[in-house]
């Protein structure tokens, strides 16, 4: 399991293969799956249909570092877009954003600036950013930003425990979390609990899954107790029944947090727990530059290549 999780990671950065299925029709059908579609008419419409079924969303136009400024500006425009559409269709959704997509990696003071810029947008339509977690060497740079973020969302209801205008994500494998997430909590910013989903170093992320396991527990329940609204982000059956588990000792109302789930992965369940009174929102992907995305969610879960094969030959 481990050498399948290493090499999809390795392939998910391989410009050669990356140009290969991007461009071809095999590689389109196999993301399907996991992929909306190319255009922001096909994220919508699969948005429409979750909320007909109960479930929020979260909308994330895919794509990673860019080269220019004037790209990293065209990467925002297409979230001004989406928070525009998402308002005027009344749908039960908000945006996921990468910061090296907004500039990141060129200039910290670019990527801030435009992702003020959204903040302040979906401030004013009483909509939700969330600034998603890359690698651990952006982990820093990433939480001061959504941290001076957070000071200047003076938007409307934005001291409110459920009504904050942007987020971040905290990935369970890195040992630093747990100081992570304490400090979060204090400053009452709002947290999507993950457990990660690169390829990181022996000293800076727990190698084995029983660790994660346990920080992701331990993490939980940080978050479910601190009278903000947060995401849990799995698919992990054990992590569910572990988060009944304490909301049921604690009587933690259902309402006060969500769990989260990925586009294409485990329709049942999500089903289920929205069956159950569970806030379920799921995380839609789209556009033309998918194939890392996609080679991350193979190596997050290997079963996932047994079931993309057996699908696509039933086809």
């Amino acid at each position: 399991m481990a050498f399948l999780r290493s090499t999809f990671i390795s392939l998910s950065k391989s410009p050669a293969m990356r140009r290969f299925s991007e461009s071809s029709s095999l590689g389109g059908r196999l993301s399907s799956r996991f992929v909306a579609g190319m255009e922001i008419e096909d994220v919508l419409r699969a948005a429409e249909e979750l909320n007909a079924n109960g479930i929020s969303a979260t909308l994330d136009s895919l794509g990673e570092s860019v080269g220019t400024q004037a790209e990293a500006r065209r990467s925002a425009d297409t979230y001004h877009r989406l928070l525009d559409a998402i308002s005027e269709r009344k749908l039960n959704a908000n945006v996921s954003v990468k910061l090296t997509q907004m500039g990141l990696a060129l200039d910290p003071a670019l990527a801030y600036q435009i992702a003020s810029e959204l903040v302040s947008h979906a401030a004013g339509l009483g909509n939700f950013v969330r600034i998603d977690m890359e690698d651990s060497s952006f982990t820093d740079v990433t939480l001061d930003i959504v941290r001076r973020l957070r000071a200047s969302d003076t938007g409307g209801l934005a001291s409110r425990a459920d009504a904050g205008h942007v987020g971040v994500v905290i990935q369970a494998y890195l040992y630093r979390s747990l100081a992570d997430v304490e400090a979060l909590v204090r400053d009452r910013i709002r947290v999507r609990l993950c457990k990660g989903a690169y390829q990181e170093p022996p000293d800076v992320a727990f190698p084995a899954k029983s660790d994660v396991d346990a920080n992701y527990v331990k993490l939980m329940k940080i978050l479910l107790q601190s009278g903000v609204y947060h995401g849990i982000a799995t698919h992990d059956e054990k992590m569910i029944d572990a988060t009944r588990s304490f909301v049921q000792e604690k009587g933690i109302d259902l309402k006060s947090f969500e769990f989260q789930m990925l586009y294409g992965v485990r329709r049942d369940l999500q089903r289920s727990l929205v069956s159950e009174g569970f806030g379920m929102r799921v995380y839609i992907p789209f556009g033309p530059e998918w194939y890392p995305y996609f080679m991350r969610r193979l190596a997050e879960r290997p079963a996932n290549v047994l079931f993309l094969a057996r699908n696509f030959f039933r086809s």
